[in-house]
């Protein structure tokens, strides 16, 4: 399923699954109530993102995020894999992320990632595994947005499954992975600069069917060339080994078929398992899941 993805898609689908993964956990754990279940004791539940972008600077006595992702993916994957994936994420932060911030920042206006000071930790290999995903992806979008008009959110995510012929608006979520919301705010910038269209089925049903435009298709290509590019500059910087070691660690890791497994009672276990991971997490303001829930 993972082979031959892009490295960023790889990078994407591991740090989705890493704090889905530790959301589901620190639910578990934790005394918490949500929309569904405002009676019981607890703080409003909040995701892992929310926490480091935003309250681990009130400076409440509480549990420590790094309490619930210890061991977790080493008893999942071994010891041995994840040393290997924490060696060569060190070695590609070291020369393009030192600098960025230690989770990605809730996505800006077109849905692009805003480059935020970066954490006193600097290039530290100690930084939780988490940390280390999250420079290295945003070193990536940061590069590519530089050199492109759409967000890497907007242009992995949504962009990449569409064509001249039309797709029906509901199925995106499940094609992509990401929610609703998300993927109306990703259409809406589409249209805006004439990328892509969304009108009635022409076959008479009542969905809606979104397709490219020319100038959209020649966004489609250029989105992936400037993968690609990125990808062989990453291996001249950093070393075509660290980045063939890196991409075959995280396809092992992606790959996983129990990764979003929810615990029983958990709000994410009232929905059906997704499809696919985003390729490139979606972070929105809504509750900073990384899926956009």
């Amino acid at each position: 399923m993972a082979a031959g993805l892009p490295l960023s898609t790889l990078l994407s689908q591991a740090l989705v699954a890493f704090p889905i993964q530790l959301d589901n956990e620190f639910e578990r754990q934790v005394p918490h109530r949500t929309s569904k279940f405002k009676s019981r004791d607890g703080p409003w539940l909040v995701s892992m993102v929310m926490w480091w972008n935003c309250m681990r600077f009130v400076g409440e006595e509480g549990i420590q995020a790094d309490e619930l992702e210890q061991q977790r993916w080493q008893a999942r994957f071994g010891l041995d894999l994840i040393r290997q994936l924490r060696e060569s994420l060190s070695a590609l932060v070291l020369q393009v992320g030192a600098d960025l911030p230690d989770c990605l920042p809730i996505l800006g206006f077109g849905l692009f990632s805003r480059a935020q000071a970066g954490s006193q930790n600097g290039a530290d290999v100690d930084l939780p595994l988490s940390a280390l995903l999250s420079r290295a992806l945003l070193a990536f979008a940061i590069e590519f947005e530089r050199e492109s008009d759409l967000s890497l959110a907007i242009s992995a995510n949504v962009l990449r499954l569409l064509n001249e012929n039309g797709a029906p608006v509901r199925d995106l979520p499940i094609l992509t992975g990401v929610s609703k919301q998300a993927i109306s705010m990703a259409l809406g910038f589409l249209r805006k600069k004439r990328l892509a269209v969304v009108a009635p089925d022409p076959a008479g049903s009542r969905a809606k069917i979104v397709r490219l435009t020319p100038k959209g298709r020649a966004a489609q290509d250029a989105h992936l060339q400037l993968i690609e590019i990125i990808e062989a500059r990453w291996k001249t910087r950093c070393g075509g080994a660290t980045i063939r070691v890196l991409g075959s660690v995280l396809e092992k890791v992606v790959s996983d078929p129990a990764a979003l497994d929810p615990y029983p009672g958990g709000w994410r276990a009232q929905f059906p398992k997704p499809a696919t991971l985003p390729h490139y997490p979606m972070v929105l303001h809504r509750g900073g899941f990384p899926d956009g829930s």
